[in-house]
C-alpha cells in the first residue's frame, strides 16, 4: 500500500477545502483505487483458479475492507509525516500538515480503520488474509514512513507492502500462498521501482526540502542521476520475464503473453528515454523525461492486469 506523487500541489491558502476533500485526501483516493485494482485482479484470478464466482458479495465486502485497510494506513502515514509534508510545496496542503485535520482525529480514523478492517477481513476470507493485510499496513506505516527519512533502501522496503495487495486478493479467495499470487506479488514489486526513480526525480527538490530520501542525495547531481537511472533500467528489464510468469504458470494464455511482452518492451522504452536525466539533470527535458515514464507506469499496470484477466484459464466471459 504504497504512495505515490503524481500531481503538484499548492499551499493550503491558495484553494478552499471541505471536510469531504480533506478526508479524499487523508486517505488517498487515488492511491487507494489502484490497491483496489490490483487486489481485486488476485481476488478474480484465485477465484477462477477455485472455479467459484468472483462477483459474489462476500468477495465484494473482502475488497471494500482492503480499501478501508488501505484508507487506515494512508491517514496513519500522514499523521505521522504531518511536519515533514508541510515543508514540501506538493504536500503542504494535506489537512494535517495544514491543521485543519487534527492529530488525535487522524490517528483515531487511522487506527479504527486499520485494525477494524483487518480483522473483518479475518473474519469474513480467512486469517492468513487478514494478517497479510494487517503486517501490510505495518510495515507501510511503522517501517516504510521512518525509514524515508533516513536512507534511500527506504524504496527497497516499501515495495514489499506495495506490492502484497494482489497476493491478498488470492488469499482472500484461495486461503492460502501459492506461486501464482507469489507471481502477482512479484510483478507489483518490479513495477514500482521505475514508477518511484521517475517520481523521486521529479520531485526530488521537495523532497530534499522535506528530509525525504527517495532518490540518491549526492553533491553530484550528475552521479545522482545515473544512479537513479540505472535503477529504473535494471527493474524496467526484468519486468518483462517477470510479467510473462503467470502464463508459465498457466494462469493465462499465449495472448497474455504477446500482451505482457509488448507492454513490457513499451514500459522499457520510456525508462530509456528518462535515463535522458544523466546529460543535463536540471533541464526541462530531463523533467519532461520522468513525467512520461511516471505516465507510462501509471498506464502500464492496469493494462498488463486487464490483459492477465481477460486472458484468464478458466475466465466467465469471452
Amino acid at each position: 500500500m504504497a504512495t505515490s506523487a503524481t500531481t503538484d500541489h499548492v499551499l493550503a491558502s491558495a484553494k478552499p477545502s471541505s471536510l469531504l476533500a480533506d478526508y479524499a485526501t487523508l486517505f488517498k483516493v487515488r492511491i487507494s483505487t489502484m490497491v483496489i485494482i490490483t487486489a481485486g485482479a488476485g481476488f478474480y484470478l484465485g477465484c477462477l483458479r477455485s472455479g467459484i464466482s468472483p462477483f459474489q458479495v462476500d468477495g465484494i465486502k473482502a475488497l471494500v475492507a482492503i480499501a478501508v485497510v488501505t484508507c487506515g494506513s494512508s491517514a496513519l502515514n500522514q499523521a505521522l509525516e504531518r511536519k515533514t509534508d508541510a515543508l514540501m510545496r506538493r504536500t503542504a496542503d494535506r489537512p494535517m500538515a495544514a491543521g485543519r485535520i487534527s492529530l488525535t482525529h487522524g490517528l483515531v480514523l487511522g487506527f479504527t480503520a486499520t485494525f477494524l478492517g483487518s480483522a473483518y477481513l479475518a473474519y469474513a476470507t480467512n486469517l492468513l488474509t487478514g494478517t497479510l493485510t494487517l503486517l501490510t499496513a505495518i510495515g507501510y506505516v511503522a517501517i516504510y514512513t521512518p525509514l524515508k527519512r533516513v536512507t534511500t533502501i527506504n524504496t527497497f522496503i516499501g515495495a514489499f507492502p506495495g506490492a502484497l495487495p494482489p497476493l491478498i486478493g488470492w488469499t482472500a479467495a484461495r486461503g492460502l500462498i501459492e506461486w501464482p499470487g507469489v507471481a502477482l506479488f512479484a510483478i507489483l514489486f518490479v513495477w514500482q521501482f521505475p514508477h518511484f526513480m521517475a517520481i523521486g526525480w521529479m520531485y526530488r527538490e521537495d523532497y530534499t526540502r522535506g528530509g525525504i530520501r527517495l532518490t540518491p542525495n549526492l553533491p553530484n547531481t550528475q552521479y545522482a542521476a545515473l544512479s537513479t537511472v540505472v535503477q529504473a533500467l535494471f527493474y524496467a528489464a526484468i519486468m518483462i520475464p517477470v510479467s510473462l510468469w503467470p502464463a508459465t504458470l498457466h494462469v493465462t494464455g499465449s495472448l497474455y503473453a504477446v500482451a505482457a511482452t509488448i507492454l513490457g518492451l513499451g514500459y522499457l522504452w520510456f525508462t530509456i528515454r528518462f535515463a535522458r536525466i544523466v546529460a543535463d539533470p536540471d533541464s526541462e527535458a530531463s523533467r519532461k523525461a520522468a513525467r512520461n515514464l511516471l505516465r507510462a507506469s501509471v498506464i502500464y499496470l492496469p493494462l498488463l492486469l486487464a490483459a492477465m484477466m481477460l486472458d484468464a484459464k478458466g475466465r466467465l466471459f469471452f
